[in-house]
């Protein structure tokens, strides 16, 4: 693992996605309110942190790689705040993805004893946030010649679409990098022949689109790993499964079961950010796919045992090894 974060240090690493702040309201609840059968809930204390594509970027410079991210937020209060987190750790943000008349996507959770009471969303439509401004195109494919891999993180809130996907390979391409994708099914974006997809177990059974031939926790990885390549000739495929730990598959076979490494599992939230970021870092600093799994498990493992969005060390994934 130290050689491993070693050469992981020297990499720069590009996301490119969905940006957007996650803010959690903290408080309690003693009584009912008189106006509705609802808790009233005592506000104790606010924090912001960066989520989405912005989460995956900091996974990546916690572990000690370069990052950029290429993501709209608007010229807003909570745009602010979610520059100030990530210039406050050292994450790229090119000036052209600030843009004036575009909302900050913004998840506001209401937690009450650690435990999460609801979700409050503001944000646009999914044409507020596309990527396709030309001098926004033209900064995002200056990233991806600047990068040694590339994380294209879909939230499903209108940065991703096809033209871009396809511009981003091809670039990709040229230079040999790495691009992974954490693929929301229902979009039907065609990825063909992207390097590494990480979807997690209901992901994985939209994408080999066999949902109605199997029920409740049935998951015959054989048949999915070969009908998600068949469609769509992924170099790597690492399905996320929970408690089941992680399925690794090549050319529509499967290579290896790995069971979770997680501890303790507190809160999820964020998970497949660490996943798909620790994974691309290793397979760029020159491992091979099981070893950037054992790799990604453990900082998966780590994160799910704290609360809210949250990212890993390296000082934390050494810690986990050695205990």
């Amino acid at each position: 693992m130290k050689a491993l974060l070693q050469e992981i240090s020297k990499k720069r690493i590009l996301v490119i996605g969905d940006v957007m702040l996650d803010h959690y309201i903290h408080g309690d609840a003693t009584r009912i309110s008189p106006e509705a059968p609802v808790p009233v809930v005592n506000v104790m204390r606010d924090r912001s942190v960066a989520g989405g594509a912005a989460n995956v970027a900091l996974n990546i410079r916690s572990l000690g790689a370069a990052a950029a991210l290429c993501g709209l937020y608007g010229k807003d209060s909570a745009g602010a705040d979610l520059e100030e987190i990530l210039q406050k750790n050292a994450i790229e943000l090119p000036r052209a993805f600030c843009r004036e008349g575009v909302q900050t996507i913004i998840k506001s959770r209401v937690v009450v004893r650690n435990q999460q009471l609801c979700r409050i969303d503001r944000e646009q439509a999914p044409s507020a946030y596309k990527l396709d401004a030309p001098e926004v195109r033209a900064a995002l494919l200056d990233e991806v010649n600047r990068a040694d891999a590339v994380i294209v993180s879909d939230y499903a809130k209108g940065a991703i679409d096809m033209e871009l996907l396809a511009g981003v390979l091809a670039a990709a391409e040229q230079r040999g990098i790495l691009v992974s994708l954490d693929p929301k099914p229902r979009r039907r974006l065609p990825f063909e022949n992207i390097g590494l997809i990480t979807p997690n177990r209901n992901e994985a059974i939209e994408l080999a689109d066999i949902g109605n031939e199997i029920s409740g926790t049935e998951f015959p990885a054989e048949e999915i790993c070969r009908r998600i390549w068949e469609k769509h000739h992924p170099k790597l495929l690492v399905v996320t499964l929970g408690a089941d730990g992680m399925l690794l598959s090549r050319e529509g076979k499967v290579e290896k079961l790995i069971p979770t490494y997680a501890r303790e599992v507190y809160d999820v939230s964020g998970a497949g950010d660490t996943v798909i970021a620790s994974l691309t870092m290793a397979l760029a600093a020159g491992a091979d796919l099981e070893t950037a799994a054992h790799f990604a498990n453990t900082a998966a493992g780590i994160v799910v045992a704290k609360f809210g969005t949250a990212t890993v060390s390296p000082e934390e994934i050494l810690a986990f090894g050695d205990a």
